[in-house]
């Protein structure tokens, strides 16, 4: 009995971006204070903005990355070894590489009947 793999990936791109900023930097830039405090305390004065930090004393960070499209594609078990191999030329063939675009993340592999 011939098993399936349901796979998960996604493309990768030289222009991604994953940056984390703690909530205190952001807080602390005057163009962000100015919007919040216009935003939500409208008309109030003498208002100070400030966070709370995270459990453990680690800051809350704010996280600014690129938004990804995932992929599916269904193969045997028995090609397990060559998923990566598989899910570019899934990629290739849905023409889902571009310039810039030809890397793949392989996201997850769930077994399926």
């Amino acid at each position: 009995m011939d098993g399936k793999m349901r796979v998960t990936y996604t493309i990768l791109c030289e222009s991604d971006t994953y940056k984390e900023i703690e909530l205190r930097d952001i807080l602390a830039n005057e163009k962000v204070s100015k919007s919040i405090k216009s935003e939500f305390a409208k008309g109030l004065r003498n208002i100070a903005l400030s966070a709370n930090d995270s459990i453990n004393d680690n800051s809350t960070k704010i996280i600014i990355k690129t938004q990804k499209e995932y992929f599916e594609f269904t193969v045997s078990k028995n090609d397990f070894a060559d998923l990566l191999e598989l899910a570019e030329d899934d990629a290739r063939k849905n023409k889902r590489l571009k310039k810039g675009c030809d890397g793949i993340e392989l996201i997850d592999i769930v077994t399926v009947e």
